[in-house]
């Protein structure tokens, strides 16, 4: 289990932007286990490349598991989240070749994504008594400081 950081922690206000993509899957018919499967299983070799290519751009992510799953990823910018998924010798096109060939018709599965592109101007982060975690734990927190104890300070600081 992750340690409690003691406090309130934000992140830094003149940092660079940062895509967040959040991903998941719904398991719309749990008995269709040759569906589903597949997709479960690709996540952590996608996941597990990524870790291991510095290029690609990955900070961290948190994953949550379920009939849905979820995934939030922060990464350094949408140009490397999109080099990753077209790259044919990366895991994620043949996974989603074999998904769409075989799987998407059927609606035992389904998929989503969302993506975020976001600069220091128009976003915060507040993290209390929680261990490193979202955003601050991508690009690392900092204590709540002079300046920085309201939202509004946040985000005015942020401009």
């Amino acid at each position: 289990m992750p340690s409690i950081i003691d406090g309130r922690r934000t992140v830094e206000a003149d940092r660079d932007t940062v895509t967040v993509f959040l991903i998941g899957m719904r398991i719309n018919n749990p008995l269709a286990v040759r569906s589903w499967l597949p997709a479960v299983r690709a996540m952590p070799r996608i996941l597990s490349h990524l870790e291991q290519d510095p290029a690609s751009g990955l900070l961290g992510y948190h994953s949550w598991l379920g009939r849905t799953t979820m995934l939030v990823s922060y990464r350094r910018n949408a140009e490397d989240l999109t080099r990753f998924a077209s790259d044919p010798d990366a895991p994620h096109a043949p996974a989603w070749r074999a998904f769409n060939r075989s799987v998407a018709a059927t609606g035992n599965v389904g998929v989503w994504h969302e993506t975020y592109t976001a600069t220091a101007q128009n976003s915060e982060a507040i993290y209390v008594n929680m261990p490193s975690f979202g955003l601050a734990g991508a690009i690392g927190g900092i204590p709540v400081g002079q300046g920085s104890h309201t939202w509004k300070q946040r985000m005015k600081s942020a401009k």
